[in-house]
């Protein structure tokens, strides 16, 4: 596919619309917007006129107040279909309820739907040996590890509906049929595993892997200490940019809609080439991940964000790694340390460094 030339980002609505109240942003299908308790403080989820009711795609967090937004955005229509687009709590919290109370069918990647049934059932009341290890390893402050030892850790049962057995596998290339539209699935990686995003003619349901302004979190976790997520995502933006056009009207999983593709895919493939190479230029001695927020969000971060950047930090820093960019060693208290190899070479190609 061509890919027209970028012209900017831009925003056909200035404002969202309130939480709870659907909008309509093409025939046949509406934005609803909902609360998060976070410093993201919202969701998008979208509503699309199907054959037999509505396929709601994303539900937000399981929570007493979601769900009464979501009965009086219904106004008595039916759920036929719920699409998922990845397995975070923001995205499915609400799929089994939408099971249970509507018989919705669900629709997800077989990848995110076992993540989410398997977390969904992973309930803790304090963190594994294994996950305080691997904090340790990141170079984890340690006052946040001592409170976060001390305390019942979040757990995706807090705000996530049991999902019933038995779902729809969503594929990359597949065929859509939801309401009026052909939809074509595209799998997006780094941000989740199996990241779905819907393309049709002229509009685009990008989930968290297509969003305007921020950049969705690149983390490394417990579960898979050796995953390079940074690759995965800049592999997805470069494969997904023969797709985009400018024209397009994206759907994104947070903040606004937006035209604009092909630049937005470029900013996200450049701005972690620049943090990687801010990085680079930080680890000329050796360092742990979480001596690194500086460098690669332009800040220090504690408080509620820290966990959030800790995880970033360390993907960056295995990225280099496992690219022979950087060495790392483990410093006697279980921490890693990572020093890069040398500057970036001139010559490197974006494929190089992924």
């Amino acid at each position: 596919m061509n890919v027209e030339p970028a012209r900017g980002l831009r925003y056909p609505w200035d404002e969202p619309p309130p939480h709870g109240e659907p909008r309509l942003v093409a025939p046949g299908i509406e934005w609803l917007r909902l609360p998060l308790p976070m410093a993201l403080d919202h969701v998008n989820c979208w509503l699309l006129d199907d054959a037999d009711g509505l396929c709601v795609v994303d539900t937000g967090f399981d929570t007493r107040k979601t769900r009464d937004l979501w009965r009086r955005a219904l106004d008595g229509r039916r759920v036929a279909r719920v699409l998922v687009t990845h397995h975070h709590p923001d995205h499915v919290g609400l799929a089994g309820w939408f099971q249970q109370e509507h018989g919705a069918e669900l629709l997800m990647s077989r990848t995110a739907w076992l993540m989410a049934r398997m977390l969904r059932l992973d309930e803790q009341d304090r963190p594994t040996p294994e996950t305080v290890a691997f904090w340790k390893g990141a170079g984890m402050d340690a006052a946040v590890l001592q409170q976060r030892m001390a305390k019942r850790p979040f757990n995706f049962a807090d705000v996530v509906t049991a999902l019933p057995v038995g779902f729809r596998r969503l594929t990359e290339g597949q065929t859509l049929r939801i309401g009026a539209r052909d939809w074509t699935i595209r799998m997006g990686n780094g941000h989740a595993p199996a990241h779905a995003t819907l393309w049709t003619d002229g509009i685009v349901l990008g989930g968290d892997q297509l969003l305007p302004s921020i950049s969705p979190n690149l983390g490394v976790y417990a579960t898979e200490p050796e995953a390079d997520p940074v690759a995965d995502w800049l592999h997805s933006c470069e494969r997904l940019m023969a797709f985009a056009a400018d024209g397009q009207l994206v759907l994104p999983g947070h903040k606004l809609p937006f035209t604009g593709l092909p630049l937005r895919l470029r900013q996200l493939i450049d701005n972690h080439r620049g943090a990687l190479a801010r990085l680079e230029s930080h680890l000329s001695i050796p360092r742990t991940a979480a001596d690194c927020f500086v460098p690669l969000f332009r800040r220090q971060i504690e408080g509620g964000q820290y966990g959030l950047a800790l995880v970033e930090a360390l993907a960056h820093c295995q990225h280099l790694f496992h690219a022979g960019r950087a060495t790392r060693t483990r410093r006697e208290d279980g921490a890693w340390l990572y020093r890069a190899n040398g500057a970036l070479s001139t010559g490197d190609t974006l494929r190089g460094i992924v």
